[in-house]
């Protein structure tokens, strides 16, 4: 019952707030671009804490001093479907996600995410990722901060996969912090493969931001692997 109620109120909401949609649109094209995104963050924020809700998410997260002031890359990692949502409410505010491209094919939530200003990413095409990795460039340079899963892909609970290095260069190229984000239970609202949900706790830690100024060419190369070992390390502490 709680997954046919979920699924209602997730499509449900969505066209109730057609009108509020309008609006956004308004405003971007009169050029008022900072009410278009407090607007924006505003009905995303709300949206996402409601699915949280009626998902039976219990969240308990620590360390938001841990977020600096101005644009940071947040490096997460990714159990389930359930993360967006958790990274949209958790953080200081929604932030662009970078997420994958076949969300543009579910209507309406492209078009939330578009004006958000997601970024979506095609794994399979390196042009396209290339592109991805400049306009994350340029919304850090505007003053956005950018979220990434960096494995690319749900783990399920399991152990972390590799931390792609492109996900981790759009910081270095723009000279921003990473703050590193560990995600432990987001897996148990609804299982890889499955469209079940249930309850479940979730702690999400928030790690000191690492600086990427001045960085050799060694360190920038090993620095996806020490912040998978970081996250990694958070995981366990939150398991404990």
């Amino acid at each position: 019952m709680r997954t046919i109620i979920w699924f209602i109120y997730f499509w449900l909401y969505l066209i109730v707030m057609l009108p509020e949609y309008w609006w956004v649109k308004h405003l971007e094209k009169q050029g008022k671009i900072q009410q278009h995104d407090e607007k924006v963050r505003k009905d995303v924020g709300k949206w996402a804490n409601h699915l949280l809700k009626l998902a039976g998410a219990k969240i308990e997260t620590t360390g938001k001093e841990n977020i600096p002031s101005g644009p940071v890359v947040f490096v997460a990692n990714h159990q389930g479907y359930f993360d967006i949502p958790l990274m949209i409410t958790q953080m200081d505010k929604p932030n662009p996600l970078i997420a994958k491209k076949e969300i543009q094919k579910i209507p309406m939530i492209r078009s939330w995410m578009a004006d958000l200003r997601c970024i979506f990413l095609d794994r399979k095409d390196p042009r396209q990722s290339m592109d991805c990795l400049k306009q994350a460039q340029e919304l850090l340079k505007n003053g956005y901060s950018v979220v990434i899963f960096p494995e690319g892909t749900r783990n399920n609970g399991g152990e972390l996969g590799e931390f792609k290095a492109g996900a981790i260069r759009m910081a270095t190229r723009a000279g921003v912090p990473i703050v590193p984000v560990c995600i432990e239970g987001s897996y148990k609202l609804m299982g890889r493969g499955s469209l079940w949900i249930h309850p479940a706790q979730v702690k999400i830690r928030i790690l000191p931001a690492v600086s990427t100024d001045n960085l050799s060419r060694e360190e920038i190369k090993a620095l996806p692997e020490q912040l998978r070992e970081t996250i990694q390390e958070g995981i366990k502490q939150l398991k404990a």
